[in-house]
């Protein structure tokens, strides 16, 4: 019971239905006659809504295009995760040994559904506007400098600009990983004409991979001038 107080406590709402709360953190590895697959599936939906008409008054005037692209990013697996990790979520899941033995308290995969689910629970029991206020809270709490910057693919445009300079595309090495499973970061440098341009840290290899691009934009935009 701890376990299902703090996670009411971190999400800043008291369930009605506890039995609904359980259905939402229960992965399908429990091999039980309830998980939350069908609640996930609900959230996916939610979350796709609010983040909808969340972007639409923010950015007044923004393409449907960008809109799309940028709600993508807001709703992704990494994304979620992210949110997911600073509710501490994977503590909370009801896992098989088997899952649990197999890292899936950290896996992405697992607790940005879990997010979703518990979502998609909130939504049934008190509906939309309650579902919306904890979203966007945590939302803007993890995503601070919501702009549509976040869509940009700093790997593609830098990869575009080498191969048209000098028809050859960078390469990404990993430098270093650090920190514990749940919280690893990793140094990735970005190598051209095996020469190293730029390194940069992430909390992952692929948002590592985007910093790198981007101070390596920065610095040959920079011999440039």
């Amino acid at each position: 019971m701890d376990k299902l107080r703090e996670i009411q406590k971190l999400l800043k709402y008291k369930f009605k239905n506890i039995n609904l709360l359980k259905e939402a953190i229960t992965h399908k590895s429990i091999k039980s006659s309830i998980n939350n697959e069908r609640l996930e599936f609900l959230g996916d939906a939610v979350l796709d809504l609010i983040v909808g008409e969340y972007l639409y008054h923010k950015f007044k005037g923004k393409s449907e295009g960008d809109l799309s692209k940028l709600r993508a990013s807001l709703v992704n697996e990494d994304s979620l995760a992210k949110i997911a990790k600073e509710l501490r979520l994977g503590e909370f899941l009801y896992l098989s040994t088997a899952e649990e033995n197999n890292g899936g308290r950290e896996k992405q995969s697992l607790i940005s559904d879990a997010l979703e689910a518990l979502m998609g629970a909130i939504y049934l029991e008190s509906g939309l506007e309650k579902v919306k206020s904890i979203f966007i809270a945590l939302l803007e709490a993890n995503f601070p400098d919501i702009s549509l910057n976040l869509t940009k693919d700093y790997k593609t445009t830098l990869q575009e600009l080498t191969q048209a300079k000098i028809g050859l595309a960078p390469k990404y090495e990993l430098i270093s990983s650090s920190g514990p499973d749940h919280k690893k970061s990793f140094e990735m440098a970005v190598i051209l004409e095996g020469k190293e341009i730029a390194r940069a840290i992430g909390n992952s290899k692929k948002s590592a991979e985007q910093a790198c691009a981007l101070k390596a934009l920065e610095i040959l935009n920079s011999m440039k001038g």
